[in-house]
């Protein structure tokens, strides 16, 4: 079993548990986060952040570690995709 990177002893999701947590993802969006080694629970936090429950973490409390990196992965380029304001 694979310990995630803060060595909580937690092992790290599988492609099928991100997709799971996180629904669907394109291949290179899967491969990145994969590659960051997430322990479960770091992909629900993110799935929860993305989901707008933000509130859950506390009024003042931002995202860290490997969770903020997968919403980084995700909200990638969302900017970019939106029409151009006048």
């Amino acid at each position: 079993m694979s310990k995630d990177a803060a060595g909580s002893g937690a092992h790290t999701a599988s492609t099928a548990e991100i997709r799971a947590a996180l629904g669907a993802l394109n291949e290179s969006d899967l491969l990145e986060i994969a590659a960051l080694r997430p322990s479960i629970r770091e992909v629900e936090e993110a799935a929860i952040w993305l989901s707008g429950d933000r509130d859950v973490f506390g009024e003042a409390t931002s995202l860290r570690g490997v969770a903020a990196e997968i919403v980084a992965v995700l909200v990638r380029g969302e900017d970019e995709e939106e029409p151009p304001s006048r």
